[in-house]
């Protein structure tokens, strides 16, 4: 809060703040300092850029100096050209010579400033806008007494001394301060004693005794002690009274242009609080007024209002600020395990690499070795050929030599037969080596080159999804049919392709999907009544499955509560009441079903008949989904029905009539139909009573409810009906 409490000049605690058109504040010694002066015979020169008092220094032509670019048509800024700087930045003007104040009085110093600041304006420091002074000066503008006195508690709460802090500022930016002195004395002026906060004017003992007495027209006036009170120096170009009394009760404000009157009216045209006398008098004669309490109260309660909406906000954003900070953690905790996650893929990899360059140099020297072994082999059995062939040759040479013609013919046949046997082992391809000096070895490493070029991040932290939010606020059941509702938890990054949800048999079997796609909203319907069913859900992306949810409990609804089903009836059947009563346009049967489809369980509703004309034969009971609708129920193998009429009944299933029994139907009869599919079989009554023995056994499937009838019946339906006392007690007739 102390930023708020705070000068934008000086930036310091606001001493007599002023509200300015804006709606800003700034302290009255400030506002002095900011003021810039207007010339009316000045006139701004066509395509000259204005000069704001807030910014950097700006080189402007010597002319435009002193120029005030306010006029009513400009763009609401007013320029100056800045020398001084605040301790937070915003420019203020030189400080202007002091005029003498010898021989004024109250009323004659306030007439001066009146006469200063007649032609001059100010701007704001935080908005920038500009606004016209008028003969008051500053003092048109109404003073914060509020929140001079929010400063002022602030203060003492913390312990320090009013106008202290910031002190060095304040003197920067109003050019000097001095001990508080009286306004009035022509020459050494005392020490002031006190402050007539109607007048403005710094009083001291003698100058109050005979320029303020207690008597007359200043009677009203409030006089202040000058406790603390800080003052320009003798630069400042008017007089100074920022003034925090001490002990000094709280005053409400007077009205600017009346003095002496206390505020008691709210201008809703001119949004400002306006005295009695403005009302007779002044510009608000003709303005639209309220009380000013009840306007006190209204805003009161319009600003707690949007003090709670901003209080909501700030707790979110607190909360918004703690979940930023656990994203922070969670990335440098995140950062780091991906880092060992990456130099462990790559270790993997470079290890993977290193074994198989062992494998396939294990290879090279397998193959090197193998290559040795056949020239090797080679080598010795030429050599051993060689050595052979040359014996040979040495031994027939010295035969030759031999020239005893007897002799060399008992061994030539012999020899020349080993010649030639020598010569033959030399075959073609025994002098060409068997193996190549090359290596038929060629490594392929183009493919792994590419993979480790294009080795790159795919997605910096693929995951699962996590586990989906189940809203038990919005699962629900209604008859047989659940609504079940998840959400992601906030802040989840890893991507969600889709959702599966699954559901059990209602019997605590297994869970089956009944659910994928991308909604987190689903209905699943004709489930069994009277059955509690487990839900779950997942969520999938590309990675794989999440992990699923808690699971929910989801209890069907004991009894069933349905009405006639528009878009299962003929086109000629009328349903009305809300679709609980249902009659027909045709003289022909037609047939309707109802909402509700039965699989399990023990179920019982009823029929009341309406109207009973000429003796119709309406048919009751149960039909399979695509029951024949254009004749009566129970002509094909789809139905189970039982048709009446005035006098007698029969049970009826393709187009077969079993078990005639007495006892018709007129208007105002009720026909019960009880479907067990436990027992799996089916029981009419008409008015309580029993129509027969079992009406069908060996029911099973899903089943529907169901009537046929013709424009001479009306029939209402009645559901959500507990199994009549008579069929519990009474077993059922074979």
């Amino acid at each position: 809060m102390e930023e708020e409490l705070k000068c934008p000049v000086c930036g310091s605690f606001f001493r007599e703040p002023l509200i300015l058109p804006c709606s800003h504040n700034v302290c009255l010694p400030c506002a002095r300092t900011i003021v810039v002066q207007t010339p009316e015979s000045e006139h701004l020169p066509h395509g000259a850029r204005p000069m704001l008092l807030m910014g950097a220094d700006y080189d402007y032509p010597d002319h435009l100096d002193k120029m005030s670019l306010h006029s009513e048509t400009d763009s609401g800024y007013g320029s100056y050209t800045p020398s001084l700087k605040s301790p937070n930045g915003v420019r203020v003007l030189p400080p202007a010579p002091a005029p003498s104040l010898a021989s004024s009085s109250g009323a004659s110093s306030r007439a001066l400033h009146g006469s200063l600041c007649s032609s001059s304006s100010i701007t704001c420091p935080q908005c920038h806008r500009s606004a016209s002074l008028d003969e008051r000066g500053l003092r048109g503008f109404q003073r914060n007494r509020l929140l001079e006195t929010i400063v002022h508690r602030y203060q003492q709460e913390r312990g320090l001394a009013p106008g202290a802090e910031g002190s060095a500022a304040a003197e920067a930016a109003c050019g000097g301060s001095a001990n508080a002195r009286c306004q009035l004395c022509d020459s050494n002026p005392a020490e002031a004693a006190v402050m007539c906060e109607q007048c403005d004017v710094l009083y001291c003992s003698s100058c109050q005794k005979k320029c303020h007495p207690t008597r007359g027209p200043f009677a009203k006036h409030r006089l202040v002690p000058a406790t603390h009170i800080t003052q320009p120096g003798p630069s400042a170009h008017r007089p100074a009274t920022a003034l925090v009394p001490s002990n000094a009760s709280r005053k409400f404000p007077t009205c600017a242009d009346h003095e002496l009157e206390n505020y008691s009216m709210y201008c809703l045209n001119c949004r400002t609080p306006v005295c009695y006398q403005c009302l007779q008098e002044g510009k608000h004669g003709k303005h639209e007024m309220k009380a000013l309490g009840i306007m006190w109260k209204q805003h009161k309660a319009q600003l707690s209002q949007a003090l709670s909406g901003v209080s909501d906000k700030a707790k979110e954003a607190k909360e918004f600020l703690v979940q930023l900070k656990n994203i922070l953690q969670q990335i440098q905790e995140n950062g780091l395990e991906y880092e060992a996650c990456l130099v462990a893929q790559c270790d993997a990899l470079v290890d993977a690499l290193n074994r198989q360059k062992a494998k396939l140099l294990t290879k090279v020297t397998k193959e090197r070795e193998h290559k040795f072994k056949v020239v090797w082999d080679q080598i010795n059995h030429c050599t051993l050929k060689l050595r052979q062939s040359t014996g040979l040759m040495e031994y027939c040479l010295e035969v030759i030599k031999e020239n005893d013609p007897s002799g060399f013919l008992q061994i030539s046949d012999a020899l020349i037969k080993r010649v030639q046997g020598s010569q033959e082992q030399w075959v073609k391809g025994a002098l060409e080596p068997k193996v190549s000096p090359e290596f038929d070895l060629t490594l392929d490493n183009e493919p792994l080159q590419q993979a480790i070029h294009q080795l790159d991040f795919i997605q910096m932290k693929c995951k699962v999804p996590p586990v989906p939010l189940l809203q038990l606020e919005k699962c629900c059941t209604r008859n047989n049919s659940v609504t079940l509702a998840w959400r992601m938890p906030p802040f989840t990054h890893n991507p969600v392709d889709g959702y599966i949800l699954e559901l059990d048999d209602g019997d605590g079997g297994p869970f089956r999907e009944v659910y994928l796609g991308k909604e987190t909203l689903c209905t699943i319907d004709g489930l069994h009544f009277n059955s509690t069913y487990n839900a779950r859900v997942k969520a999938f992306n590309s990675t794989g499955l999440g992990p699923y949810s808690k699971t929910v409990v989801l209890q069907t609804s004991d009894v069933a509560f349905f009405t006639f089903d528009s878009n299962a009836a003929h086109r000629d059947i009328v349903l009305s009441n809300e679709n609980m009563t249902a009659t027909c346009s045709s003289y022909d049967d037609r047939v309707v079903l109802g909402t509700a489809a039965f699989s399990k369980g023990i179920h019982y509703w009823e029929i009341q008949v309406d109207r009973y004309d000429n003796h119709p034969d309406p048919a009751f009971g149960v039909a399979r989904i695509n029951v024949v609708k254009d004749m009566m129920l129970g002509k094909d193998d789809k139905a189970w029905a039982m048709y009446v009429d005035n006098n007698r009944s029969w049970f009826m299933h393709c187009n077969s009539h079993t078990n005639r029994a007495e006892g018709g139907v007129c208007k105002g009869t009720t026909v019960g139909i009880l479907l067990d599919l436990v027992k799996r079989i089916l029981i009419f009554h008409i008015n309580g009573k029993q129509q027969g023995p079992i009406a069908f056994e060996n029911i099973e499937g899903v089943f529907m409810p169901a009537v046929s009838l013709n424009r001479n019946v009306q029939v209402t339906l009645h559901t959500g009906l507990e199994v009549p006392m008579i069929y519990r007690q009474t077993k059922p007739q074979n």
